[in-house]
C-alpha cells in the first residue's frame, strides 16, 4: 500500500454501535491514524457496513484435511479419543506439498469468513522421519500467500503422553529439549514478515510436556515478551490421568507451578472448576473458547458463566477447522449455553445486548490473546477490516440499529463483501 487512504463506509462500527459519516485514515504502513468526521475526500464504500476483521485466536490449520472423516461410528459412539485416532492417521499421511495446500487453503476460507488475524498452534513440524523443522517455515509462507495476519503459536510438544514416550504419527511433532526449541524459534524469527507476522510460545499440553517444562517455557516467553499458549481440560481423560500423574489437575498444577499473566491463554478449560478459572483469571491470564470443535468432538460444556466474570479475556478459535465460520463461533457459544441453562441471553454487556459482546470478544479478544493491536477501528491499531455487503439477502431489513444483531445470529459469511489486511484488501 502506498500512501494515505481514507474509507468512508455508509455505516461504521464504533464499539458501541454503527454510525454513518464516519472516516477511517489508513497510514501508508498499514496503521489507522484517525477515525472520525473528518471531511476529507474519501474512497466510499457504497452499501457497505464496515467493521473491525476478527480475530482467530486457535487453529490447526492442517486439519481441515479431516473434513468428511471420522464422521462415522459403526461399533460405538466416538469421542474426542477417536477422533484423535483419525488425526493421527491424515498426520501420517501429509507431506510438505499437501501440508502447504491445507494451510493456505484453511487461511484463504478465514479471509472469506471475515477473519484477518490467525493464531496458528502449530505442532505439526517436521516431515516424515525428519527431524528437520520444514513445516514450520510453510506455515508462514502460506499466511503470506493467503494475505492473513499471522501469529505462529510454535509448539513445544517432548512426550506423548504423561508417562509415555513419543510414538508414530507424534514423531512429527517432536522438541526433544528446550534447548531445540527456542533455537528453532530464533530461526523462524529470522523468517518473520515482521509487518504481519510474529511468534508466540507454546506447551502442548500437560500431557506433552512436564509441569517444569511448562513453568521454565513461560518463564522464557515471559523474558522474552511472548504470548504463551496451552490446550488444558479439554477432556475428563486428560484431568483424570494428570491427577493420577501428580495429584491435581492440569489448571490447579499448573496455577501452583507459574503465575499467569495476560500472556497466557489457556484453551478450552472445558471441564476447569470455578475456583481455578477465577484464580487464572484475576491474574490476567485469558481464555480461548472453539465451541464448534468441542461440540464436533463432544467435548462438554464449558462454565461460561464463570468466564464471563472477565468477557475481556475470552476469545474464539476455529481449531480443527471442520467448519470455518466466526459468526457460527460466536452463535454456538451463546446457543449451547443457553441449551444447557434453559434461558436466553448468557453472553451480554449491561445493556442486555448479546451480539456486541459476543462480538468483542472475536475481535478485542483475539487480539488481545495474540498480542495484536487489531480488533477495533481505532487510531494506532492496524487497518484489519471487514466490509458487510448490506444489499445482502441474510441482513435484510435490519437498520443500523439491529445490524450487529442481525449478522451475529442471521448472516451468512456470503454477507462479508470483502477484509482487509494492514489496509490491503481482497477482491470484491
Amino acid at each position: 500500500m502506498s500512501g494515505e487512504q481514507i474509507l468512508e463506509a455508509d455505516l461504521t462500527w464504533t464499539g458501541d454501535g454503527f454510525e454513518a459519516g464516519i472516516q477511517v485514515a489508513i497510514g501508508e504502513g498499514g496503521r489507522i491514524e484517525r477515525v472520525g468526521a473528518l471531511g476529507l475526500p474519501a474512497r466510499r464504500l457504497e452499501r457497505r457496513a464496515l467493521l473491525p476483521g476478527m480475530v482467530n485466536a486457535h487453529s490447526h490449520a492442517f486439519q481441515r484435511g479431516l473434513r468428511g472423516r471420522g464422521e462415522r461410528f459403526p461399533e460405538d459412539a466416538g469421542s474426542f479419543w477417536s477422533w484423535r485416532r483419525e488425526m493421527y492417521q491424515l498426520v501420517a499421511d501429509l507431506d510438505a506439498e499437501s501440508f502447504h495446500r491445507l494451510t493456505v487453503a484453511a487461511f484463504r476460507e478465514m479471509r472469506a469468513a471475515g477473519i484477518t488475524a490467525v493464531g496458528e498452534f502449530h505442532y505439526l513440524h517436521h516431515t516424515a522421519g525428519e527431524r528437520d523443522w520444514a513445516l514450520d517455515e510453510l506455515v508462514l509462507e502460506a499466511a503470506r500467500e493467503a494475505g492473513i495476519r499471522l501469529v505462529l503459536l510454535n509448539a513445544f510438544y517432548r512426550r506423548g503422553g504423561f508417562d509415555a514416550p513419543l510414538a508414530g504419527a507424534q514423531e512429527r511433532f517432536a522438541t526433544p529439549t528446550e534447548t531445540a526449541y527456542w533455537a528453532q524459534m530464533a530461526r523462524l524469527a529470522a523468517r518473520v514478515d515482521g509487518a504481519g507476522q510474529r511468534l508466540g510460545a507454546v506447551a502442548h499440553s500437560v500431557r506433552a510436556a512436564s509441569p517444569d517444562e511448562i513453568a521454565s517455557l513461560w518463564r522464557e516467553a515471559v523474558r522474552r515478551d511472548l504470548v504463551f499458549h496451552i490446550h488444558l481440560e479439554e477432556q475428563r481423560r486428560e484431568i483424570e490421568d494428570c491427577v493420577a500423574a501428580h495429584g491435581a489437575a492440569p489448571l490447579a498444577l499448573l496455577l501452583d507451578h507459574l503465575a499467569p499473566d495476560s500472556r497466557f491463554t489457556a484453551v478450552h478449560c472445558t471441564h476447569s472448576r470455578a475456583p481455578e478459572l477465577r484464580r487464572l483469571l484475576a491474574g490476567g491470564g485469558r481464555i480461548c473458547l472453539c465451541p464448534l470443535t468441542e461440540a464436533n468432538l463432544g467435548d462438554g460444556i464449558p462454565d461460561l458463566p464463570t468466564m464471563l466474570s472477565s468477557a475481556a479475556s475470552l476469545s474464539l478459535g476455529t481449531d480443527s477447522n471442520s467448519r470455518i465460520s466466526m459468526t457460527e463461533e460466536m452463535r454456538w457459544l451463546e446457543y449451547v449455553q443457553r441449551l444447557a441453562r434453559e434461558r436466553r441471553g448468557v453472553v451480554r454487556d449491561g445493556g442486555g445486548r448479546c451480539a456486541a459482546p459476543l462480538f468483542r470478544i472475536a475481535t478485542e479478544g483475539g487480539a488481545a490473546s495474540l498480542g495484536l493491536a487489531a480488533g477495533r477501528i481505532a487510531a494506532g491499531c492496524w487497518a484489519d477490516l471487514l466490509a458487510l455487503d448490506l444489499d445482502h439477502s441474510s441482513l435484510a431489513d435490519a437498520d443500523r440499529d439491529r445490524l450487529l444483531e442481525a449478522f451475529v445470529f442471521g448472516a451468512a459469511d456470503g454477507a462479508i463483501a470483502a477484509t482487509a489486511v494492514g489496509g490491503r484488501w481482497s477482491a470484491e
